[in-house]
């Protein structure tokens, strides 16, 4: 079993305010949900209004399948069109 992490740094060009941000992250991460397998919440930058941290965690058999679903999460985003992502992380933990 292996356990993936993708944590994507972006940047909001649109919202004005907190609220702003606040709907476009949560349509963001209720579109990944839907149509992935991941566990997904913003995990930092709550209090800046043009930046977000979002976090998604899969579970899987190999490496391999969760960068397909990462890579897939990361298309969605850019296809949604609300942001773009400055950084981006990924780790893995293997369990046996």
């Amino acid at each position: 079993m292996v356990v993936g992490i993708l944590r994507l740094e972006l940047f909001l060009p649109a919202p004005q305010s907190l609220k702003g941000k606040r709907a476009l992250v949560q349509k963001i991460l209720g579109r990944c949900r839907q149509r992935f397998s991941a566990s997904c919440a913003e995990t930092g930058a709550q209090d800046l209004w043009q930046r977000t941290e979002l976090g998604f965690a899969v579970v899987g058999s190999d490496e391999a399948s969760l960068h397909t679903v990462f890579h897939h999460i990361e298309e969605e985003i850019d296809r949604i069109g609300v942001g773009d992502v400055t950084e981006r992380y990924v780790e893995f933990l293997h369990f046996k």
